[in-house]
């Protein structure tokens, strides 16, 4: 799950990370009201999306009058920001964020996230900030350095001085940056975050180290014993199509192809979507209906891929252990009815319950085409498609 800029900076401050002051405004008149209870002559407006990038489309502006918070609040609250984190499509700016300007003397990076690698906490620094580390990994690598954390141990005070060396803090703001990477470990931990990223980190001129930018993320799987988090989502940020497959709890990603993917099992629809790749089109999503679905939730995942207009076909890819063929054929026709089946469908079915499966499907009297295996399967639906085209 993620999080806005302004409520992740408000979760670091609880745990007592410098960041500068600021508050949110959802109108212009929170906007300007905001403006005045930080006081001072310089403000930064912030669009408030889920999604980086936002400085080079427009989404970050420096002011130095009400007036100009103001007009850019008029501007920005509204619009449709298009960064190379939203796609085409962007994103409608709902919330600002009003923030007391920073004298900055150098910007730098600084995250942490879960290597799933080594099982650890790993901090990645970098001098390199306000740049898309990305791009820095590419072009600098040797300008990135990672610290892992063991678990069994626990922080050392170390790793916050490690950090610093790299990030070239020296003195005071080398105890303040060793000081601040405990803190970011500590509220890591706490809120069970999946990723913290502080894009830029930033010495100001004045001497204070403190986080400009804070990007949060949430491991989904915790959130039930973080209710505090929890209320912090904001779903106009996120897919409909997604939240929808989180009430029936289940694992769907939109994706950018013609062809809709219901599958079994993780590793399964993986397979799935590289093959459709192989045979030479794009999958539209991953959904995974995981290894007991009833049938309502497989009506709910057929609804789900077909509420995707960009969808032209859909490959369901069953293996049958605990979840039985022909629950998944059940649901299958009783979506398809109550939709009217718009794109050709084609099952392939394995395992538990296999020959009943198929016999529902082949009694529904609907179009759907059965494969023999995973190829057989991903070469009829790319043709089905390219026929319907």
């Amino acid at each position: 799950m993620n999080i806005h800029e302004y409520q992740a900076k408000e979760v670091l401050r609880g745990a007592g990370v410098p960041v500068p002051r600021g508050l949110p405004a959802f109108s212009v008149d929170e906007a300007m009201a905001a403006a005045k209870k930080l006081g001072g002559n310089k403000w930064v407006v912030k669009a408030q999306i889920h999604a980086g990038g936002r400085g080079k489309a427009g989404g970050v502006k420096l002011v130095r009058s009400l007036d100009e918070v103001k007009a850019e609040a008029v501007r920005m609250l509204g619009m449709t920001l298009v960064t190379k984190q939203t796609g085409p499509k962007g994103r409608v700016v709902r919330r600002l964020y009003i923030e007391e300007a920073s004298d900055i003397a150098r910007e730098l990076y600084l995250s942490a996230l879960v290597d799933r690698a080594v099982g650890r906490v790993a901090f990645i620094a970098s001098t390199e900030g306000g740049m898309d580390i990305e791009e820095v990994a590419k072009n600098t690598p040797d300008k990135i350095a990672m610290f892992h954390i063991d678990p069994a141990e626990g922080y050392s005070s170390f790793i916050g001085r490690d950090v610093a060396n790299v990030l070239k803090f020296t003195g005071d703001q080398a105890k303040q940056c060793a000081s601040l990477i405990e803190k970011l470990y500590s509220a890591f931990i706490a809120k069970d975050m999946s990723l913290l990223e502080i894009n830029p980190l930033v010495a100001t001129k004045q001497g204070q180290v403190i986080c400009l930018d804070a990007k949060v993320n949430f491991d989904d799987n915790a959130l039930f014993r973080r209710p505090d988090m929890a209320v912090l989502r904001d779903e106009n940020e996120e897919e409909p199509a997604e939240r929808e497959a989180a009430k029936y709890e289940l694992s769907y990603v939109k994706l950018d192809g013609t062809i809709g993917c219901m599958v079994n099992g993780a590793g399964l629809a993986m397979a799935t979507m590289d093959i459709i790749k192989l045979y030479g089109e794009e999958p539209a999503n991953f959904l995974d209906v995981g290894g007991g679905a009833s049938r309502e939730k497989v009506t709910a995942a057929f609804k789900i891929i077909l509420s995707d207009a960009s969808v032209k076909g859909i490959l369901v890819n069953i293996f049958g252990g605990i979840m039985r063929c022909d629950i998944i054929a059940e649901g299958i026709v009783a979506a398809a009815k109550e939709m009217a089946l718009p794109v050709p469908v084609v099952a392939r079915l394995e395992g538990t319950n296999v020959e009943k499966g198929k016999e529902i499907l082949a009694e529904s009297g609907l179009a759907i085409i059965s494969a023999n295996d995973l190829a057989d399967a991903a070469q009829k639906i790319v043709k089905a498609v390219r026929e319907k085209k």
